[in-house]
């Protein structure tokens, strides 16, 4: 049988997406929807898809299209109701991060995606690179407990957003930290499988009303006593992020230069030796993955319940960069809360 994909938000990341199913046997593109027309007629005419099935409403696409899968690639604050649509309609979804920009929104998420059939994956890629998987297999072996993170990433970001919907908080939700930084978060606490308990951040902002940042300084408290201090910079003349940590018996290098492969080296003890690791090409890509949960069933690289945690710790750091003070991250998933329609 053929796979039938939807996608909503038919700009540069949902074409990509696109592609790439179009390199999966027996997956097709057969709907899109996007509020721009120009939008939909390219990514239509990019996946043959028909005019009858280049929508303007990403509902009217769930209902009429007879979807399997959908991709959610649109701004960031879209993310919730579109999502909640699909799994409304048993249909799984592929929802680009950050899953949501609101901790109560991304709480009702996870309640929704572990309760109903239809599979939520999230897109965050690192959770399908070997050299980030090789870090959570093998980091508590050769580093052992943690006790100190940095964490880095550079992007030549706002230049690149003037009059995008990047730049427009009520599209974005804020600024480089909920885009680019996500990965970044997402990444530290993952692949070195970190429970952060608070955070005291600073933050410089593009825009009067302090909702876009540009560039931001996390220091972050884990459980277990390890601390990270974890910077994003929107406003830097190249790509670059790094993750280095130290534990009681190693220590950990992963660097990485304008979107490359990353460089893995585990410090060996006594810091005299390391031992390298790159991750290679033989990673399976997104729609690959999706595709395949469709088909097979099975718990997603990149859940609903990862992407709480790192909405989280934003939600935790834009508060505690605006009021000064150090702010506990709310984990509390289970917690119901009244969320907007």
């Amino acid at each position: 049988m053929t796979v039938r994909i939807g996608i909503t938000g038919a700009g540069g990341l949902g074409t990509h997406l696109g592609h790439g199913f179009d390199g999966v046997a027996d997956a097709t593109v057969a709907a899109v929807a996007d509020v721009d027309e120009d939008n939909r007629t390219s990514a239509g005419e990019a996946f043959a898809v028909p005019p009858r099935h280049r929508y303007e409403r990403h509902e009217r696409m769930l209902d009429d299209a007879d979807l399997d899968g959908v991709v959610v690639a649109t701004p960031h604050t879209l993310h919730y109701d579109q999502v909640v649509a699909a799994l409304e309609r048993g249909i799984d979804t592929l929802c680009e991060k950050p899953l949501c920009t609101d901790l109560d929104h991304a709480r009702d998420l996870v309640a929704r995606s572990e309760a109903g059939d239809a599979v939520l994956m999230v897109g965050y890629q690192r959770h399908l690179h070997p050299a980030f998987r090789t870090i959570r297999r093998e980091l508590d072996d050769r580093v052992g407990d943690l006790n100190y993170v940095t964490a880095e990433i550079t992007q030549d970001w706002i230049a690149n957003q003037q009059g995008a919907w990047r730049s427009d908080p009520d599209l974005s939700g804020g600024g480089q930290l909920y885009d680019t930084g996500s990965h970044l978060l997402d990444a530290v606490l993952w692949s070195l499988d970190l429970e952060p308990e608070a955070v005291n951040a600073r933050m410089q902002f593009h825009d009067a009303d302090e909702r876009v940042d540009v560039q931001a300084a996390l220091n972050v408290e884990f459980a277990g006593g390890a601390v990270a201090s974890i910077a994003v910079s929107g406003d830097a003349a190249r790509h670059r992020e790094h993750i280095h940590a130290w534990g009681e018996t190693g220590g950990l290098y992963v660097d990485r230069e304008e979107w490359g492969r990353p460089d893995v080296r585990f410090v060996e003890e006594g810091g005299d030796a390391t031992s390298r690791h790159v991750g290679g090409r033989e990673r399976r890509s997104k729609p690959e993955v999706f595709v395949d949960l469709f088909r097979n069933g099975g718990t997603p690289p990149a859940t609903a319940r990862d992407a709480f945690v790192v909405t989280a710790v934003t939600e935790a750091a834009y508060e505690s960069a605006r009021t000064g003070e150090t702010v506990p991250v709310d984990l509390d998933v289970e917690r119901q809360q009244a969320t907007s329609d």
